[in-house]
């Protein structure tokens, strides 16, 4: 399997500055998309450190794999790379005044081979466009989405609510975090479609999904969801990360050798 990468991130119409943070690293199939928040711009630091920490500690670990790796093995390096992403942001906001109180959200894809390994924390989201069809594939960690799942309200309530971005998970915000961890099976054509709230919040499923019919390249897709979340009011800042599969005639590659393919 063959993955391109197009990541865009933008301030929005109304903020000053920009807390989210996104970064690829297509030698180890790895795509991390932050959305950093609490005091004064502490908000892009908890995200760019948690972009770069796991970038950085994930990416060594799957470049050091040799042999057979076993999924669970993968998922528990994920876990561990994050933990310790969650210590150094907690440390930090514990440590300097200036950044009391900050975390972010998180989303990890690590696209190995014809698989997708995928972490996430909070109400940044991931989705799958397969087949013509766009589907949520992480469940938001917020209280709207547990009032949702408890049938105390309906969908068409929860698209007002102004409990919309009170995440129960943040990377940084306590001693230790839980990363959700799920795999899927990637099949050629497949678009992954990251994002911070700043896309999901302004703009509806429905809407992002009519955005392949008018995109013609990955890039031009990213530059399209960035432009319909700002024309919609872009209170918040917004960020997508794509990531395209399609079928590779190549020789296998690190992470088919990783995964006994």
């Amino acid at each position: 399997m063959n993955y391109e990468y197009a990541a865009l991130t933008d301030t929005g119409r109304t903020r000053v500055n920009n807390e989210d943070s996104v970064a690829v690293d297509p030698a180890t199939g790895l795509a991390v998309l932050a959305d950093g928040m609490g005091g004064y711009n502490a908000g892009e630091v908890a995200s760019g450190m948690a972009t770069s920490f796991i970038t950085t500690e994930l990416g060594r670990w799957l470049s050091q794999a040799e042999g057979r790796v076993l999924p669970r093995d993968i998922k528990r390096a994920m876990e561990i790379c994050v933990e310790n992403a969650n210590t150094s942001i907690f440390n930090s906001a514990c440590s300097n005044p200036d950044y009391s109180g900050m975390g972010t959200t998180l989303v990890v894809g690590a696209f190995l081979g014809p698989r997708l390994f995928l972490g996430h924390i909070g109400d940044s989201r991931c989705y799958r466009w397969r087949n013509h069809t766009l589907v949520q594939i992480t469940r938001d960690h917020s209280l709207l989405q547990e009032q949702l799942d408890a049938g105390l309200i309906t969908a068409e309530q929860a698209a007002v609510s102004p409990n919309r971005n009170l995440v129960t998970r943040a990377l940084g915000v306590e001693a230790s975090v839980m990363l959700e961890v799920n795999e899927f099976k990637v099949e050629a054509g497949d678009v992954y479609v990251m994002c911070s709230d700043g896309l999901s919040d302004m703009v509806s499923d429905a809407a992002i999904a009519a955005e392949f019919s008018r995109s013609h390249t990955l890039d031009a897709l990213a530059e399209n969801l960035i432009h319909i979340a700002n024309d919609a009011g872009g209170r918040d800042n917004v960020s997508v990360l794509l990531v395209k599969a399609s079928q590779s005639i190549k020789n296998r590659g690190l992470f088919d050798r990783l995964l006994g393919k």
